[in-house]
């Protein structure tokens, strides 16, 4: 739960779009996060990419910096290498990412971060605060909790107002598949798509 002292907050931002609210609401309550974006479940690289770069552009937006890395993995998705250890693939991505989120937290002297995954009312809400509450105690900052989902469709709103890509898959090459605009999303990507996973 938020107490309201985030102090340096870092906000791990999936995706331009569900971070619209959240920044919108941290600048709000006097908070300006730095911006993270760190997902390296987005498949295929050209939409990793292109979802990177439209987080720099909400950050250009609102004045923000924003920091971002370039990891991306295939392997992890594809692999089976999460039974035994995580109960789900879903689990595995969220703690690869919440890990490293609160690491790089601890490592840049924030005291605190946040994720706007917490704003999609698609993703696994108490799971995601869970393992972002485990990953805190681990590295020894706090987690800012915020349940956002109230407001997704008005972040969805702002995104498109701004012009930022929405995108219609949650990024992982499984839920690409799952997606019943699959044939209109791969008819969106480049013809060399398949060669850049």
């Amino acid at each position: 739960m938020s107490t309201g002292n985030e102090g340096k907050m870092l906000l791990h931002a999936c995706c331009a779009p569900c971070a619209e609210y959240p920044v919108s609401d941290l600048l709000s309550k006097s908070i300006r996060p730095d911006i993270l974006y760190y997902n390296p479940n987005i498949h295929p690289k050209f939409e990793f990419e292109r979802r990177r770069d439209q987080i720099v552009k909400l950050g250009q937006i609102y004045d923000l910096s924003c920091f971002y890395s370039d990891d991306f993995r295939m392997d992890d998705w594809l692999s089976k290498a999460w039974e035994g250890q995580y109960d789900s693939r879903c689990d595995m991505c969220y703690f690869i990412r919440m890990d490293y989120v609160a690491r790089y937290a601890k490592e840049h002297g924030y005291d605190s971060f946040g994720t706007s995954l917490l704003v999609s009312p698609y993703q696994q809400h108490d799971k995601i605060a869970s393992i972002a509450n485990a990953c805190a105690k681990k590295y020894g900052v706090d987690f800012a909790y915020y349940d956002w989902r109230p407001h997704f469709r008005e972040g969805q709103a702002m995104a498109r107002e701004h012009g930022l890509y929405r995108q219609k898959y949650c990024g992982c090459i499984y839920s690409l598949n799952d997606s019943e605009f699959k044939e209109k999303i791969i008819s969106g990507f480049p013809d060399s798509w398949e060669a850049s996973r």
